[in-house]
């Protein structure tokens, strides 16, 4: 009976779950092209640097930052449509946000977004999560929270030091004290 049933394993062929569909690439192309038109659609005569038109928008006060700003999120929320870690994503809006806030810094802040591109570190995350090397992204998404943590710990710590450093010279000023 045994070696009936291991003839018929060996000439059946072994079913297999079949293949999860390939995210549609039409979208990841959009998501490609938006974010190479967001950061390293023009070529800078001369130094051959590219920039893109987000860093150009962005010179314009107030308005071009938050239109940047606005379309690096929509790259987030499109990209969090292929069902990337919560991890990944955080790192994507930390991206954002980094840019966002530096970008306030006039023109100064205009240089840090055309050499930061956080559209292209996203989209970067984004073809790591596609590929097949997972545990690698895993690895990296836990560092990032642990960056993010200690960096939040310290910034806790500091306003910690800051409020006795305050309210130690309020007391200071009090009579009798």
């Amino acid at each position: 009976m045994r070696d009936v049933a291991a003839v018929r394993t060996r000439s059946a062929p072994t079913p297999r779950m079949p293949e999860p569909s390939p995210p549609s690439d039409a979208r990841l192309r959009r998501l490609e092209g938006l974010a190479h038109l967001l950061d390293d659609a023009i070529r800078l005569p001369v130094i051959g640097y590219r920039v893109g038109w987000e860093a150009v928008v962005g010179l314009v006060p107030g308005l071009g930052d938050v239109a940047g700003l606005l379309l690096s999120l929509y790259l987030v929320f499109e990209a969090s449509r292929f069902g990337l870690p919560k991890a990944t994503l955080a790192r994507m809006v930390f991206n954002v946000a980094v840019e966002a806030v530096v970008g306030v810094v006039p023109l100064l802040g205009d240089l840090f977004d055309a050499a930061f591109k956080a559209n292209l570190r996203n989209l970067a995350l984004l073809h790591a999560h596609l590929g097949e090397d997972r545990t690698r992204q895993h690895t990296a998404d836990r560092r990032f929270l642990a960056a993010v943590l200690v960096l939040l710990l310290g910034i806790v710590l500091v306003l910690c030091g800051a409020l006795y450093l305050l309210l130690s010279a309020v007391l200071a000023l009090l009579p009798g004290g």
